[in-house]
């Protein structure tokens, strides 16, 4: 199976000069479409800088990295741009814009892509929220929202567009378990639905039974890979 993602000896640095720090050691990876993969590891380990790299919110320094067909090696800001535009992003705070409705805050996702209307993304963006089970809540400001259905909103947002890939970076930390739980299965039932890939950042050992494979990183390197196993 050709994968979506192609990680080649990735390396990452912050700082400059004597103040030059390694933070990412010769990553190697590659993610599969319809895959669940969950990361795990420490805090500081390097999580978050690799799931950056992955969706283009930063530039790559060295090593190769070849997302959704496109390599991001010496990618302008403008290709990058494009790449996002293709991948859905879910974090531990949901990010949504507290003067837009539950909608809107839906629709401005699809509509950064061309040749949509306004009246078809607004559709789309209706049909989403309805499918997180939010259909009577298409109206509502955050401030208005619990934290479950807010975080629901930010994962209606994410797969809106139908992207090939959804990174999702400690998506149920602000969530009790209960709704934790609720939020990673609908997460997993919408990804199956739609047939994309998601790489989830995550302490919540918890929900890790979802995951088709676990890869675990300390200290800058992926130290291991297992397929999951239900519990």
């Amino acid at each position: 199976m050709k994968s979506i993602i192609t990680i080649h000896n990735l390396n990452h640095y912050f700082g400059e000069k004597s103040l030059r720090k390694q933070i990412l050691f010769d990553i190697n990876l590659e993610l599969y479409p319809g895959e669940i993969v969950i990361m795990t590891g420490p805090s500081g380990s390097g999580k978050t800088t690799l799931l950056s790299l992955i969706g283009g919110l930063r530039s790559i320094q060295e090593g190769s990295l070849k997302n959704c067909g496109q390599w991001l090696n010496g990618a302008s800001e403008e290709q990058l741009v494009e790449v996002r535009r293709h991948i859905g992003y879910i974090f531990q705070a949901h990010n949504l814009l507290p003067f837009l409705t539950a909608r809107q805050n839906v629709q401005m996702s699809i509509e950064l892509h061309k040749n949509i209307s306004r009246q078809e993304a607004r559709a789309k963006a209706e049909a989403m929220l309805k499918a997180v089970d939010l259909g009577e809540h298409v109206n509502y400001y955050p401030d208005n929202l619990s934290g479950g259905q807010k975080q629901r909103v930010a994962i209606a947002r994410a797969l809106v567009s139908h992207p090939k890939l959804v990174l999702a970076d400690e998506p149920t930390a602000a969530l009790d378990s209960k709704t934790g739980r609720d939020i990673v299965t609908l997460m997993q039932r919408l990804a199956k639905e739609q047939k994309c890939t998601i790489l989830l950042v995550t302490h919540d050992n918890r929900i890790l039974d979802i995951a088709d494979r676990i890869i675990h990183m300390e200290d800058g390197r992926l130290v291991s890979a297992a397929i999951a196993t239900a519990t």
